[in-house]
């Protein structure tokens, strides 16, 4: 006797492109108003319904299941900066899922376990976050600052405190030994 449902598998023509070193974790049928789809995770990121290229988990900066529904909201470059990047939130996205089998979980893990360090800050004009990111097959830490709705992303005051930030957030990571 069987206690667990077993899932079935992801219909080939869900399937997204996968990279060679790409595995799927897990998947689920979702529906957004404006059709349906499937988000599948994998062990480099979230594949979208309506997408064509994956989502790293280093570049989800937010999401939220809330028991039917998964929102994510994805980083959106605002400007390279030397050794980091600046961020800003692109529009919520939402996903209906019926059946979410393990894929919440997957996407809460994975997601944190790609935050490394994380800390609040107040800017001239607003505040941001700075955030020091693992990613899949990259050595060391990958920094950005995702800059709270309202605070000015070209501003030269904003840009010299970040740069200040991130490179106390670096020292502060960095062992000593090296």
């Amino acid at each position: 006797m069987r206690l667990f449902r077993r899932r079935p598998k992801l219909p080939p023509a869900a399937r997204p492109p996968l990279e060679r070193d790409e595995r799927l974790l897990a998947w689920a049928a979702a529906g957004n108003g404006e059709g349906d789809g499937v988000v599948v995770a994998t062990n480099l990121g979230l594949w979208l319904p309506g997408r064509s290229h994956r989502i790293g988990w280093h570049d989800l900066v937010k999401a939220v299941w809330s028991g039917r529904e998964l929102t994510v909201i994805p980083g959106e470059p605002a400007a390279e900066r030397d050794g980091y990047q600046l961020v800003v939130d692109s529009p919520a996205e939402r996903y209906l899922l019926l059946d979410p089998g393990d894929l919440p979980h997957q996407v809460r893990t994975r997601v944190t376990r790609s935050v490394a360090y994380t800390q609040q800050h107040a800017l001239p004009g607003g505040s941001g976050r700075i955030v020091g990111r693992r990613i899949s097959g990259v050595d060391g830490l990958t920094w950005m600052v995702r800059l709270d709705p309202g605070t000015p992303v070209d501003d030269e005051a904003v840009l010299a405190e970040t740069d200040r930030l991130v490179a106390a957030a670096r020292a502060a990571t960095t062992p000593s030994d090296l």
